[in-house]
């Protein structure tokens, strides 16, 4: 079962209706639009919509991620936007690692950031405050922070997501930060927390390390005035199926 997952036993999955029979007069844009999103509609839980008019918000859960594909970022965001009276619509679609990632894309494509929350009953809950708090700057900052890498392990014996993060900004705290969820299935919880590197090279490297259940204790997210920026441009590494030392 992966992070975000719902338990049946919870709450019967909900299916996402995406409302769009009657808007085919643009045939190419309706392809496009199920090879993207819409190929594996059944399998699209809804953790969060909104619709406000033509506009349509959508997080979602994609139970297909994995299926081949070790490490893929599991949550879809979706922006759609209806045209009723030329029977058509436009849309835009990102796959991203953490849900909290999916509100922030969507909250700057025009979604009220208060309109967009996760349903309580879809996936594990924030296990304390210190997650609650950073998934809230995560949605509303996020923005602000360019992704590199990130790896999404469903493994039901260590269910965790890493993500590697570059801040935009010269002035930031840490230039690299490492974001790690990480999901305790006894309890049903998760927890989020993140880290600051000077190098993109370091930050990797964590990632590599948790991903191999060898990684120490992420270090603080330091003042900039502490970090100072590398030159050159360290490569992610090639997703892969992580080994787990016991």
């Amino acid at each position: 079962m992966s992070p975000t997952e719902p338990v049946a036993a919870r709450k019967p999955i909900p299916q996402v209706d995406f409302e769009l029979d009657d808007l085919d007069a643009d045939e190419e844009m309706y392809l496009d639009f199920h090879r993207q999103v819409a190929v594996h509609e059944d399998m699209l839980v809804p953790l969060a919509q909104h619709h406000d008019g033509a506009h349509s918000y959508y997080v979602l859960f994609d139970r297909t991620a994995t299926w081949g594909h070790p490490g893929m970022p599991q949550v879809l965001a979706v922006h759609l936007q209806r045209d009723d009276e030329k029977r058509t619509f436009s849309f835009e679609q990102a796959h991203l690692p953490l849900p909290a990632m999916a509100q922030s894309w969507l909250i700057h494509r025009g979604c009220p950031p208060d309109a967009i929350g996760l349903d309580p009953e879809l996936g594990p809950p924030p296990a304390d405050e210190a997650t609650r708090a950073l998934e809230r700057r995560l949605a509303g900052d996020g923005d602000h922070y360019a992704m590199s890498y990130s790896y999404t392990c469903d493994d039901p014996d260590d269910m965790v997501t890493v993500v590697a993060l570059r801040a935009l900004d010269e002035r930031a705290l840490s230039p690299f930060r490492v974001v790690v969820e990480e999901v305790d299935t006894e309890t049903w919880t998760h927890t989020l927390r993140e880290g600051g590197f000077d190098t993109a090279g370091e930050a990797l490297q964590w990632c590599e390390d948790r991903l191999a259940d060898e990684a120490g204790p992420l270090p603080p997210v330091r003042p900039a005035a502490a970090a100072s920026r590398p030159a050159g441009v360290v490569k992610a590494p090639v997703p892969r199926s992580p080994g787990r030392s016991r």
